[in-house]
């Protein structure tokens, strides 16, 4: 407890001493003739490198349907404290959204992701940060802080990153150290008493030993009353910290080494639960409903550590380079909530809001996790027409989950303990290879064999519905996998290429394992997707403006699709035969004049899920089920229905306005999010389908110094939109909301 309160401080005060140390090493900086020649460079659009194929290259150049995020742009969208779920609808086809608030985010890419609550759950979307795959979706909720850029990969991705990527890849990259001293400080404060404080300074220890320090604080203060307690502020905030510290070495001819060390601590509120939100036979929002104010009898509240690794060698041989690339994480969670919403039961009054049929408190816990990867790459180096790459990578991660129950009635007692382990090995080889058959026309391909094995055992101690123990219950699932991708680029002219790309991807068997309400384990089998692309990417009017666009279809076999909750209220997962998905996307950025800037993306994504036979229970809660009666009793067939939260349309723009002014520069920057309406669930209900959503914000400042030195007021959520974006189905119609409207002063220093 003492050592998070002291961090914050703690880190702060090393920030300083590693200005000064690095400060003392630094004997030059930049000149303020340099700072103003980059100021006044002409108005054109900077070029974009990604590494989406695992080596920097211009993203106009590469087969793969993939959108950048960095700069001032992912910093304005940051402001404000949020955490990663800010990214949802910020890319066209990204959608992120969490049922515990701000730790296990769920990605989907192309409406292809996961709904499943449980620690254990897999995703079809993999986050890769610093070269490093978090699969458990504890830890791919590590903040976003000091970044270069953010990528996003669309469609699989089974050659180069592999297992656990038939939708995508989303991938961060924090900046790096150099020989330059360089960082910032921002520091801002904003409504509910909100402090946001990041910074990172870097620069060279020696000739050969650069680093970078890199830290970020966010806290609120507690602004939702609890109707219940009668306690006023008693939920809603939250103390989160966050560090990384990299150590690069390169010996200036054939090794660099970059050693990266990073953990989170965070103590608040989880997802707040509301009960009998959703107004019977529609999907509006209670008459009552207040966002600043909760009525619960239960407890509230989430406890996460994280601590990572990683080693990225690199060894120069002349005409290939071999990279090792080493990583550890590990976590410890703790979350838990007022799953019912609400207070007392039907059976003992008083109890609302609303009718609460029975109870209903749990916590999910993460006592142990330990992740360990490592991958080997050996790559050409510029060998003319042809360049390849050949490697092989291991998975590792060894993890424990707690599930607990407990009677709110009778002052929160534990009634209920379940327990799930997991191991999992999986290795893979795999090799890829671009040739230019002519200066137009260049054609890459890749495969990737990959074998995955778990082994798994759930038992159930205490049940808090008076079932017996049960278990240990054990499940080894294994399959091997091969997959391959196939594109080719052509070169319209210096400005326009056109590409198309065809790609294999799979998902490893799942497991589900949460015996609280139930006595079985369900395991999944592999799923395998086939995506088809078509795209075009141009940088027209003199480098001003750059516009790409795709068009997409794939066709999802075994899909692993999660039956969350229900009249059972117990997780079970299924395979369909078929989900297709088709659409297209759209990104835009220009310059209008050297004074306005815009970016816009679109996309359209279609998914239907096609299973003749797949029948599901729906909601315990009284809600309008749409879909048609199963063939057992108290199931409805899912047959024809899209994917949960996966909206058909999501469009993001924004706008940034400049004038000179003084001896600096005033700035108006806007931004806009709309996702189309989505259902919560894989059963289509009236009461759980959430609308259409529309959030955006503003940032207005002032900024001199050559850039160094900014100051701004921003508002998120500008519109104060209250909005359903989940629920719970087993108990009432409950669900939960988005951000409120938030605002804030703040200042940046860089040097």
């Amino acid at each position: 407890m003492y050592v998070k309160k002291l961090l914050p401080l703690f880190a702060f005060n090393l920030l300083l001493l590693f200005i000064f140390s690095i400060s003392s090493a630094n004997a030059q900086s930049s000149t303020d003739s340099e700072a103003e020649e980059t100021a006044n460079a002409p108005k054109t659009l900077e070029s974009v490198t990604v590494t989406a194929q695992k080596r920097e290259e211009d993203i106009q150049e590469v087969p793969v349907t993939v959108a950048v995020l960095s700069g001032e742009k992912l910093d304005v969208l940051g402001s404000g404290g949020l955490d990663v779920r800010f990214l949802s609808s910020r890319l066209p086809s990204l959608q992120i959204e969490s049922s515990f608030g701000r730790t296990i985010p769920r990605f989907y890419i192309r409406g292809f992701g996961n709904t499943d609550f449980d620690l254990n759950a897999s995703q079809p979307v993999s986050l890769v940060y610093d070269d490093v795959v978090l699969e458990n979706p504890i830890i791919k909720g590590f903040p976003i802080f000091d970044l270069d850029r953010i990528e996003n990969l669309r469609g699989p991705q089974g050659t180069l990153f592999g297992r656990n990527t038939p939708a995508g890849v989303v991938k961060f990259d924090s900046k790096r150290p150099t020989q330059s001293l360089d960082g910032y400080v921002q520091v801002a404060y904003g409504s509910f008493n909100a402090i946001n404080f990041e910074g990172a300074v870097g620069g060279a220890l020696s000739p050969a030993w650069s680093a970078r320090f890199s830290i970020l604080y966010q806290r609120r203060d507690d602004y939702v009353d609890n109707l219940f307690t009668a306690e006023e502020n008693a939920l809603g905030g939250f103390d989160d910290a966050a560090a990384r510290l990299q150590f690069l070495y390169d010996n200036g001819s054939n090794f660099e080494a970059l050693f990266n060390i990073h953990g989170r601590t965070l103590e608040g509120t989880a997802r707040l639960f509301r009960a009998n939100l959703v107004q019977q036979g529609s999907n509006d929002l209670a008459a009552d409903f207040e966002r600043d104010e909760v009525a619960i009898d239960g407890q509230n509240f989430q406890d996460l550590d994280t601590f990572g690794a990683s080693a990225r060698l690199n060894w120069d041989l002349g005409r290939v380079t071999l990279t090792s690339i080493t990583g550890y994480e590990t976590a410890d969670y703790l979350s838990r909530g007022d799953v019912d919403g609400g207070f007392g039961a039907s059976f003992a009054p008083p109890f609302g809001p609303g009718f609460i049929p029975f109870p209903a408190e749990s916590a999910d816990g993460l006592p142990q996790h330990d992740q360990i990867t490592q991958e080997l790459r050996l790559s050409s180096n510029e060998w003319g027409r042809f360049d390849w790459q050949l490697g092989m990578f291991y998975f590792y991660e060894d993890i424990t989950i707690d599930s607990f129950n407990f009677d709110t009635l009778a002052g929160g007692v534990q009634n209920g303990l379940t327990l799930q382990e997991q191991q999992t090995n999986a290795f893979a080889v795999f090799a890829s290879g671009d040739y230019d058959l002519t200066d137009r026309f260049s054609v890459r391909a890749g495969i990737r064999f990959s074998h995955d094995d778990k082994d798994f055992l759930a038992q159930r101690f205490e049940s808090p519905i008076g079932a017996p123990p049960i278990g240990p219950i054990f499940a080894s699932p294994d399959d091997s996998e091969v997959t391959w991708d196939l594109s080719g680029t052509y070169a319209l002219n210096d400005e326009v290429n056109l590409y198309g790309r065809v790609a294999r991807g799979f998902r490893a068997p799942s497991i589900q394992g949460r015996l609280l309400f139930g006595d079985t384990v369900s395991v999944a089998d592999t799923e395998t997707v086939v995506s088809y692309e078509l795209g075009i990417k141009s940088l027209l009017s003199d480098g001003r403006v750059r516009l790409n666009f795709s068009l997409f279809n794939y066709v999802v076999d075994d899909q692993q699709l999660t039956a969350v909750g229900g009249q059972a209220n117990f997780n079970t997962l299924v395979n369909a035969d078929q989900t297709v998905g088709r659409g297209f996307e759209f990104d835009l950025d220009a310059f209008l004049t050297d004074e306005i800037v815009i970016t816009a993306g679109l996309s359209y994504n279609d998914t239907e899920i096609q299973d003749e036979n797949l029948a599901i229970q729906p909601c315990g809660a009284p809600c309008t089920v749409l879909d048609p009666a199963g063939p057992v009793a108290g199931t409805v067939l899912i047959d024809g229905n899209s994917l949960p939260q996966a909206p058909e349309w999501v469009a993001n723009f924004t706008a940034r306005y400049t004038k000179p002014l003084g001896a600096g520069e005033f700035f108006i920057y806007t931004d806009w999010a709309y996702r189309s309406e989505i259902s919560f669930f894989l059963y289509e209900s009236v009461e759980f389908t959430g609308d259409d959503l529309v959030e955006g914000g503003v940032r207005v400042g002032y900024a001199w110094d050559f850039g160094d030195q900014e100051a701004a007021l921003f508002v998120r959520n500008l519109t104060d939109n209250e909005s359903i974006v989940g629920g719970i189905d087993f108990n009432n119609l409950l669900g939960f909301v988005n951000e409120p409207r938030t605002w804030g002063a703040e200042y940046t220093y860089r040097f």
